[in-house]
């Protein structure tokens, strides 16, 4: 028994269709853990739909997924002189965001990372002018800019594209290619439009694998069921049942990522209210289960374990039987399942 990913294999194709459709040239990234569903399945995927490159988060990523596609690998992280050398294919590429990581790949081939707004690495403007012997050196594959997902100051990210794209001209360095994460298809149109001797290309990871919810769902299997009357004890603290119930073990521990949560960012008083709310009920060790049973959000009994989570079912529920399967509520890119089912 297991905790087990099961997939609506033809309605999340259509999903990777309709993406593809709205951005042409698409790269589709495969980094972490696969948004939730491997690496080697997403692999297959992208040669499915005829992907020429797909894009890693490390070169350890692409040292693994080099035998299941046989394209072009994009590495995400930016090169650092010093790094680990890990042996890697020619159809590798390189992102670099330092003039002197530049330098340092000679015969390599490169994508060159700009700094947008997000500020979290990049070529500077006033670098640029170093880069064009640089750039002799190196086979360049095109410029990129990671844009951030909210834009609260109201500015836009089209014109935050063609700003980077005026200043590379100004230095006269070749723009064949950009590559860009987080544009809606409508402004990577416009930007195309604009400037149409330039290939744009979206690198594009969440909205291409996890954009459908309803495609996907997990869920773990019941492997005991324990009835309990108020004020027994149990599990590994030996804490006191608060009223009668099951106490019920079901597939999916901290190893698959069941109680581990990344943090979030909240806007809103009510989300804010619901969070506070959530750290004071943790506090007296009381924490709620992503597993779901008799329509809601059942509660953990105790921390999970390993492999396994026990969590609590009052009385006034239906009892849970072993090898049931409770849908479970959980983010991909934190999940690891034991196994994926097509359906």
């Amino acid at each position: 028994m297991a905790l087990t990913l099961y997939v609506d294999t033809a309605r999340w194709r259509a999903h990777q269709k309709s993406v593809l459709d709205q951005f042409p040239g698409l790269v589709p990234v495969c980094k972490g853990n696969g948004y939730g569903f491997g690496h080697e399945r997403l692999a297959d995927e992208a040669i499915r739909f005829g992907s020429d490159t797909l894009a890693v988060g490390t070169t350890y990523e692409a040292a693994r997924i080099k035998d299941w596609f046989s394209g072009d690998l994009l590495v995400l992280t930016p090169f650092r002189r010093g790094e680990e050398p890990v042996p890697l294919p020619d159809r590798v590429i390189r992102s670099v965001s330092s003039v002197d990581g530049v330098h340092a790949l000679v015969g390599a081939r490169v994508v060159i990372e700009c700094m947008s707004s997000m500020k979290r690495h990049g070529v500077k403007e006033e670098e640029l002018g170093q880069l064009h012997a640089a750039i002799e050196d190196v086979r360049l594959e095109g410029f990129a800019l990671h844009l951030p997902l909210d834009r609260t100051d109201g500015s836009d990210a089209v014109e935050e594209v063609i700003g980077w794209m005026d200043r590379l001209r100004a230095a006269r360095l070749p723009l064949h290619t950009m590559f860009v994460s987080h544009l809606r298809s409508e402004e990577l149109a416009r930007l195309q439009q604009q400037f149409p001797q330039t290939r744009f290309r979206a690198r594009i990871g969440t909205r291409l694998w996890l954009g459908d919810h309803e495609a996907t769902e997990y869920r773990g299997s019941v492997l005991d069921v324990t009835t309990v009357v108020k004020g027994d004890r149990f599990g590994y603290r030996q804490q006191k049942a608060a009223s009668d119930g099951w106490l019920v073990v079901v597939a999916g521990g901290t190893s698959h990522g069941v109680g581990l949560e990344a943090p979030k960012a909240l806007h809103g008083v009510m989300p804010r209210a619901k969070g506070v709310a959530r750290a004071g009920l943790a506090t007296v060790n009381r924490n709620l289960s992503p597993f779901v049973w008799a329509g809601k959000q059942r509660w953990f009994a105790e921390p999970p374990h390993m492999q396994v989570s026990i969590l609590f079912v009052p009385s006034d529920a239906q009892e849970p039987k072993v090898g049931d399967e409770l849908v479970a509520h959980l983010r991909h890119t934190t999940t690891q399942f034991d196994r994926l089912v097509d359906r």
